[in-house]
């Protein structure tokens, strides 16, 4: 069961998306102009936007009390006793009249403190440390789709879905995890510890199918973000299960007779060492 929020979500897409498709029928029946296209292009916009709303909820509202813990907010806020100012640890990377460039490390310190999404309560509170209005952290939190903006599971497996792993049968793999966990994509598991999404092209195209695991079971401190590649869809359920018992699955290549993203089997050109011919 989805919550309130995501519920009224949506059926505001839905609205969008009903208004989008009678308004393009309209706009194709105008003249073939430039401003024909425009109206049709506006409401495509519209739709596109729509995932970017923020509806209060009791747990996601501007009024909830939220700041860094105070381990974290060593890390945002160091303390020089005997120069009795504060420096600021993660902006001491960026010039003074940029303070707004750490942004970014700041939202992903928060999405690790709270559990692996961005409420919008730690988004004004890192806007008053950097110094900007709100809408300017708002930008970089709905741009960015690493920062997750509704709650996910203390695990949050992502699943490449770029090309080389689609071929190689990503489809198959996150087919095989919402089976599993009987879950939608983007549902939390009832027990809260996991949630399956979709992931933009992770770099590992040689290793493919692969998935991304954030553990968020640990908080910001035991925080990790690891690989499984090479996978089947028996594989990523065995992965599934040693998480759920607290072991740590070995990352990386999940191929019996693949070491990284060498050859199965080993080399079967380049046996020498090619240093010595430099």
């Amino acid at each position: 069961m989805l919550p309130p929020a995501a519920r009224l979500a949506a059926r505001r897409l839905l609205g969008l998306a009903t208004s989008s498709a009678s308004e393009s029928a309209a706009a194709r029946r105008l003249s073939r102009s430039p401003i024909s296209y425009a109206a049709a292009g506006c409401f495509s916009r519209l739709f596109s936007t729509a995932l970017n709303y923020h509806l209060d909820s009791p747990e996601n509202n501007p009024d909830m009390p939220w700041e860094f813990t105070e381990a974290n907010m060593k890390k945002v806020l160091l303390f020089v006793s005997f120069i009795h100012f504060p420096v600021n640890e993660i902006l001491s990377h960026y010039p003074s009249n940029y303070k707004q460039s750490g942004i970014i490390p700041m939202l992903d310190l928060a999405q690790q403190q709270h559990g692996g999404w961005v409420p919008v309560a730690a988004m004004n509170a890192i806007a008053k440390i950097v110094e900007v209005a709100p809408i300017r952290v708002y930008e970089v939190a709905t741009f960015y789709t690493m920062f997750n903006r509704t709650k996910v599971g203390k695990y949050h497996l992502l699943v490449c879905g770029t090309t080389p792993c689609m071929i190689r049968g990503s489809r198959e793999i996150e087919e095989a995890l919402l089976e599993h966990l009987g879950v939608k994509r983007n549902e939390v598991t009832s027990d809260g510890l996991f949630s399956v999404g979709e992931m933009e092209c992770m770099g590992c195209c040689v290793n493919a199918p692969m998935i991304a695991v954030a553990d968020y079971s640990k908080g910001s401190e035991g925080y990790t973000y690891n690989y499984y590649e090479d996978l089947t869809p028996k594989r990523v359920v065995e992965i599934v299960e040693m998480l759920k018992r607290g072991e740590t699955p070995p990352r990386g290549t999940q191929h019996p007779e693949r070491k990284n993203c060498g050859p199965a089997g080993g080399n079967t050109t380049l046996h020498a060492d090619m240093r010595r011919q430099w």
